[in-house]
């Protein structure tokens, strides 16, 4: 089938691509995250970089990074895509993405650039069956960042069942598509151990009015 990277986010959409894409018969072979310009956070997600040295630890792969504003994002991706091609001997990108449009287009773009060709396994998937998919299937994550709508009390929260509840009561989307909230993955059927990770401080964005868990890896 071919060799893939993936747009590594840490949270579940990612995984459940990666997931789905292992299972079609792709093989992975790196994955890739975004930081902030200042290369402490990873963009939109808001989660530390060792954390998701940690998770790439546990899947068993390696993990590339770079920093970069909102500005000179897409830029920088296409650089680091074709940079990656010549060191590992991939030949498509995986994304997490499922039915925004502009998304997709955005992802074609930058994979044809660096001469990948761009898989999106969760594609047109109902939104709500692909996190009881996920629930289903193994993959544990919590939720690491949400907006005023979900407030911070939403924060450290376990995506399940009673989850799902809450968030179709606070009339969020469930699967956070249109950037209500985002996750962690904590554990997957793929990783070789749970990652193990405590809440230790929540903050807010004056400007986005948006929450943020900062999070301690225990024992790493």
């Amino acid at each position: 089938m071919g060799n893939f990277l993936c747009s590594w986010s840490g949270g579940k959409d990612s995984c459940y691509a990666f997931y789905k894409a292992k299972i079609a018969g792709y093989t992975p072979k790196v994955l890739l995250n975004v930081m902030n310009e200042h290369g402490d956070r990873s963009r939109s997600h808001g989660i530390s970089k060792h954390i998701l040295e940690a998770q790439a630890k546990a899947i068993g792969l390696p993990i590339h990074f770079f920093n970069s504003t909102w500005e000179t994002y897409e830029e920088k991706y296409i650089s680091k895509l074709k940079y990656l091609t010549h060191i590992y001997p991939i030949t498509h990108t995986v994304f997490g993405d499922i039915d925004i449009e502009s998304h997709r287009a955005w992802e074609e773009k930058v994979s044809q650039a660096a001469h990948l060709q761009a898989v999106l396994p969760l594609w047109q998937g109902q939104r709500k069956q692909l996190v009881l998919e996920m629930i289903a299937c193994g993959i544990e994550a919590i939720i690491v960042s949400c907006n005023a709508t979900l407030g911070e009390a939403f924060l450290g929260k376990v995506i399940n069942l009673d989850t799902l509840a809450l968030l179709e009561k606070a009339g969020v989307d469930v699967c956070g598509e249109n950037g209500e909230f985002h996750t962690l993955v904590v554990n997957a059927p793929f990783f070789k151990a749970r990652l193990d990770v405590t809440v230790v401080a929540k903050t807010i964005t004056p400007k986005r009015n948006y929450h943020f868990a900062t999070l301690e890896l225990n024992g790493g």
